[in-house]
């Protein structure tokens, strides 16, 4: 499932591949990822316009011509790649907008659980986007903290509400909270000040080299490189990992680094 690193790398992927380009051609090939707007409707508003900007909050993908902005999210399974318009068509490419004779840019996606959105002007955005939470990338410690002490769920469950936190998902919460040393179940606003700054740390330590890496890397340093193991163990501590349910998601953790019993209940 793309995160926010994920994400970002498609930021990069949009920006090399189409920033300061003209949209030559605009073909739907799947109307099912298309919300609020038509084929042939994201057709007239995006050919002959140039891609001047992209920005990325959370999960959510802007691209901006000037005018209407191109809005993109990825769900569980979407991507954007850029390849050769002669280059045949993946079968779940979804929408192709064609830059120039020798640049594509793609947007696949298997499940279709989200897809693109088109923003007539800022205040579309700005309606769009009303229900995310600060981004996780640049979200100050006082923002932070303000967010944490507000609510009364478990710190996994509020790490990952995009109401809250935009941008973070399973694989990132679970290796953050790993990092920080506490227990995924926590009520959030039961963190004490000197808990939820070594969270924030962790946070930015680990969304750094993610973002670098284009994904939440599994290296062997990492929580992430051991969960999927048959026999996963912790690469701290070497106790065996547990996993449970936390906020409806399955969640990672070590027992002797983090401690206590987990999952959902009271």
């Amino acid at each position: 499932m793309p995160e926010l690193p994920d994400v970002e790398g498609f930021r990069q992927v949009l920006r090399s591949c189409a920033q300061g380009r003209v949209v030559r051609r605009v073909e739907v090939r799947d109307a099912g990822v298309l919300h609020g707007v038509s084929a042939r409707g994201l057709r007239d508003a995006l050919e002959g316009r140039r891609i001047t900007g992209t920005r990325r909050h959370g999960k959510w993908l802007l691209a901006h011509t000037g005018g209407p902005t191109l809005a993109l999210h990825f769900g569980m399974t979407g991507l954007l790649l850029c390849a050769h318009p002669d280059d045949d068509p993946e079968p779940h490419d979804r929408v192709l907008f064609t830059l120039a004779r020798d640049r594509q840019l793609r947007y696949r996606d298997q499940r279709k659980l989200q897809g693109l959105w088109l923003a007539h002007d800022d205040s579309d955005v700005v309606r769009l986007l009303a229900h995310q939470g600060p981004d996780a990338l640049t979200v100050d410690r006082a923002e932070f903290d303000t967010a944490l002490t507000a609510h009364r769920g478990r710190v996994k469950a509020v790490l990952i509400d995009q109401s809250v936190l935009a941008g973070l998902g399973n694989l990132l919460a679970d290796e953050i909270l790993w990092r920080a040393r506490l227990r995924p179940a926590t009520p959030a606003n039961a963190l004490t000040e000197r808990e939820r700054r070594r969270l924030y740390t962790q946070m930015r330590r680990t969304l750094r080299p993610a973002v670098t890496a284009g994904r939440v890397p599994p290296r062997p340093t990492w929580l992430t490189g051991h969960r999927d193991s048959p026999d996963p163990h912790c690469p701290r501590c070497g106790a065996a990992l547990r996993r449970s349910r936390v906020g409806g998601r399955t969640t990672v953790w070590c027992p002797g680094c983090q401690g206590g019993e987990e999952g959902d209940g009271k």
